[in-house]
């Protein structure tokens, strides 16, 4: 009987969308509906993941409702940053573009406020007749270590430098890389409660265990924010609407105006695509796909490493901030995301990563040593589905195991216990962070 139990509990937990679950492991397996969507939710998630995939272009066009690209952007659709509906990765060249990479850019001293004339993110596209504002070389530095057991590793750490700057002298600089994540998922982190994600915070540290997250209150809205590397978006048509006004350079209802300086006024005469150029329906509906898009199952589930893998991650207190287990509330327009369990290994919750991983530049209320604890949900499967496994924030691991020694800040104690596991139970552990 207490082995039953114990695959009974194991079963759940490989369920890690809850009711959004589907059994996949192939390259299309962040691209699937949730289980159970009515016709109508159907339709909608098709209408919107055509407007996900389909290309933005120049306005003005016969493509009517998707003209209005630009006239400065990063990639001209949102699959081109969430290819599949999987992970971005940083360039494999210099001079490589559109492969989900941004980088935000803020004079230097100031905390994150945006630059004078190259405002909040640089764009490294244009449409014709329009000149970019600069490309992004990333230059790597090495941070050799060393595990307890003598074993050598290697970090990478980036050193982005703005090249050909388009609309003069940026001045002292400071820039912060950004890749985008897989999007699956997104209609369960929207559905849990913001009094949950509060009351989970633990700002003071009042239990004494060194981890002090805390909710993102967003203001003017006072939402809790969940999307985003800082949690910066509470709801999912607050999180597109901002990706196509910085990324694409399309306006919405949120951003009525063209994300341009007054330095970029000879960019400002191009053609518009309307006016917003993308409606408050179409909106709706990529929110939709975003909000029924499906969590793949864990794979491996019971077998003998991954099982000693799962304990060693609770052990190793990666569990205060990758917290296994969440439940929705009951506001969520789908039926099956009211009152679900789910499993997506994040508390949503703002930490101090320390140093090493620090941008030093404000977003919001979050400080530049903090970042959201992202959903390990289908961390296994971005190889599979992307062809990469480059992972953190700015893509600077290479590997899961780099990304575990990076961590600092709150999670140093966790990232200590790693790196004085033995080979045995280290190989468990990635073992099963990849069966996620």
């Amino acid at each position: 009987m207490i082995v039953a139990a114990a695959l009974l509990v194991v079963g759940e937990l490989s369920r890690l969308g809850g009711p959004a679950t589907v059994a996949a492991d192939g390259t299309n397996a962040f691209s699937l509906p949730m289980p159970g969507l009515a016709a109508e939710e159907r339709r909608a998630f098709s209408v919107g993941n055509s407007l996900f995939r389909d290309n933005w272009v120049v306005a003005p066009a016969s493509a009517e409702g998707r003209d209005g690209l630009g006239p400065l952007f990063n990639a001209n659709s949102c699959s081109a940053c969430h290819q599949e509906d999987g992970r971005g990765r940083p360039p494999a060249s210099t001079g490589e573009v559109g492969v989900g990479m941004v980088v935000f850019i803020s004079p230097r001293g100031t905390d994150g406020a945006p630059h004078p004339v190259y405002g909040k993110q640089v764009q490294d596209q244009s449409i014709p007749g329009t000149r970019p504002e600069a490309t992004i070389d990333l230059r790597p530095e090495i941070v050799p270590g060393r595990l307890a057991d003598g074993t050598p590793f290697e970090l990478v750490r980036w050193n982005p430098v703005l090249r050909d700057p388009a609309y003069g002298p940026p001045g002292e600089i400071r820039l912060s890389v950004r890749v985008g994540p897989q999007v699956i998922g997104g209609g369960l982190l929207e559905a849990v409660d913001d009094a949950s994600l509060v009351t989970a915070g633990d700002p003071d540290d009042r239990d004494g265990d060194g981890i002090s997250g805390r909710a993102h209150r967003i203001a003017g809205s006072g939402r809790i924010g969940r999307f985003g590397w800082k949690a910066t978006q509470a709801t999912l048509e607050g999180q597109v609407m901002a990706a196509l006004h910085e990324d694409i350079g399309i306006t919405s209802t949120a951003h009525p105006a063209e994300a341009l300086t007054s330095s970029q006024a000879d960019a400002a005469r191009a053609p518009s695509g309307g006016s917003p150029e993308i409606d408050a329906h179409k909106v709706a509906r990529i929110a939709q796909y975003c909000r029924t898009l499906a969590v793949p199952a864990q794979r491996g589930a019971g077998t003998p490493e991954v099982e000693r893998g799962r304990q060693l991650f609770v052990d190793t207190g990666c569990t205060s901030c990758h917290a296994p287990t969440l439940v929705t509330g009951n506001r969520s327009p789908i039926a099956a995301l009211r009152g679900a369990v789910f499993h997506p290994y994040t508390d949503l919750l703002l930490h101090d990563m320390g140093d090493g991983l620090a941008d030093d530049r404000r977003d919001g209320d979050a400080t530049g040593r903090e970042w959201r604890t992202p959903p390990l949900w289908g961390i296994g499967l971005v190889e599979t589905v992307n062809g990469h496994t480059r992972f953190l924030h700015d893509g600077r691991a290479r590997n899961i195991e780099e990304a575990v020694l990076w961590h600092g800040g709150e999670a140093q104690r966790s990232r200590d216990a790693y790196a004085r596991m033995p080979a045995t139970e280290r190989r468990a552990l990635l073992a099963f962070l990849n069966s996620l």
